[in-house]
């Protein structure tokens, strides 16, 4: 199977709202309906978790109400892989399906970003999804001095979703929960270093594909939603 997880566990306290930021009605409808949809809408996707704060899940739950393919809709933990790991743990019989782990709040992701990174499954164990840097990327010191400006033409800035074999990701998380200096800011990042001997296939993402974060971004994903329904 190829299993989507939309990450709605977010307080969204960058945004200002009194509600986390998934929530929020773009278009006509909350954040999370809008990523629910587009995964709904890919044929290669089989099921759809949700990981949210647990006082949201009913909230979540009658959002996803009208999409057959939400299967779950469980708590998430205080870290962001803590969410990733309730729902890898959920598939722990399904070694070998594929998990598209996805920022709920890029609700803008397009189906061809989906469908390229599940037939990239079917060659990598571990899956990326970026676009290159528009901006040179310095290295700073602790003293605010550059120490390194890496070459442009290397560097591209992450998206989501990130896709693995199931039993790939979860070994990775096995190895690095031994770690007593366990840090990771994203899934790709648990098997880059974990697992150094697992390629990791960079899809080509897309500039439309943000992270709502901020105030701004809401004007900008309304927008394009909006252009996108004409």
């Amino acid at each position: 199977m190829n299993i989507a997880v939309l990450l709605a566990g977010g307080s969204g306290k960058r945004m200002g709202g009194p509600e986390p930021k998934q929530f929020i009605k773009v278009a006509g409808n909350p954040i999370l309906e809008h990523s629910i949809r587009a995964f709904s809408a890919n044929p290669g996707i089989d099921e759809i978790v949700i990981v949210c704060h647990a006082d949201y899940l009913d909230l979540a739950s009658g959002i996803a109400k009208p999409y057959p393919k939400v299967k779950h809709v469980v708590p998430g933990g205080k870290e962001r892989y803590d969410s990733s790991l309730a729902a890898i743990r959920l598939y722990c019989d399904h070694p070998q399906d594929n998990i598209l782990i996805h920022d709920a709040v890029r609700c803008l992701v397009s189906q061809r970003i989906i469908t390229d990174c599940l037939n990239a499954l079917q060659k990598f164990e571990a899956v990326d999804v970026a676009v290159p840097c528009t901006d040179t990327i310095c290295e700073v010191n602790s003293d605010g001095h550059i120490v390194r400006i890496p070459a442009r033409s290397s560097l591209r800035n992450v998206q989501t979703p990130q896709g693995f074999r199931l039993n790939t990701i979860a070994k990775a998380y096995e190895l690095g929960l031994k770690d007593p200096e366990f840090i990771t800011t994203d899934d790709a990042g648990v098997v880059h270093r974990y697992l150094p001997d697992t390629p990791i296939y960079v899809v080509n993402g897309e500039s439309t594909n943000i992270k709502i974060t901020f105030p701004e971004d809401l004007i900008l994903a309304e927008k394009i939603l909006k252009s996108d329904n004409k």
